[in-house]
């Protein structure tokens, strides 16, 4: 007897184990964010500009994109999806500090595994820029390997700067653009040298620090 008691637990936990597993095989995405679980990683009083729930790892699984604000800071931060036979869920793997002067709502897409972030933020000054980033599966990490930013008057009151940066190639393009009667005007580009070490979100320049705007 003693003997049989001691089986009928393990196989009752087996059992339990086999079924988790098939409802995870069945279950391909996690539930989505709802308000409540996305409000933990908000600022602070904040609230949500724009989501995207696509993958963004290349494992199959949905993850969740999204920007969120409040008076004083506004933040993009990506969460990763995860399913397994015990738990699904979502975890924090980048986050980016953005323009706290937005001219709309920022825009967010996947495109062949690339992640595209792109924003208009000022006044009539403005700065347009877009951001590539792609997983970094060995490092769990989102890694920047692209930025295009702009910096032009919305009134034409002054010369307008745009840089194309490949991060991975470390090729970095400064085109200038002067202001006349009819518009701007585009000036021979210039090709810079910048470095290729890696750049995580976290650490993405701001559009003005490329720009060398304000020092």
């Amino acid at each position: 007897m003693t003997f049989r008691a001691s089986i009928l637990p393990l196989a009752g936990l087996a059992l339990v184990a086999v079924a988790l597993q098939a409802t995870a095989q069945k279950l391909q995405h996690p539930p989505k964010m709802e308000a409540e679980e996305m409000a933990m990683y908000l600022p602070d009083g904040g609230t949500l500009e724009v989501r995207l729930d696509e993958d963004v790892t290349g494992d199959g699984v949905r993850d969740v994109v999204f920007v969120g604000r409040n008076d004083e800071v506004r933040v993009l931060k990506v969460m990763s999806g995860y399913v397994d036979e015990f738990n699904t869920g979502h975890d924090p793997i980048g986050e980016m500090r953005m323009g706290d002067a937005p001219l709309g709502s920022a825009s967010l897409s996947v495109k062949k595994g690339v992640l595209i972030v792109e924003d208009l933020d000022g006044g009539t000054t403005a700065i347009q820029s877009l951001y590539r980033f792609r997983f970094d599966r060995k490092e769990n990490r989102m890694r920047l390997i692209g930025d295009d930013v702009s910096l032009y008057s919305r009134t034409n009151a002054h010369d307008s700067t745009s840089i194309s940066t490949n991060r991975l190639t470390g090729e970095q393009v400064v085109t200038r653009s002067v202001v006349g009667e009819d518009g701007y005007t585009d000036q021979p580009p210039q090709k810079k040298k910048v470095g290729t070490a890696p750049i995580w979100m976290e650490d993405a320049p701001l559009p003005e620090k490329t720009l060398g705007w304000g020092e």
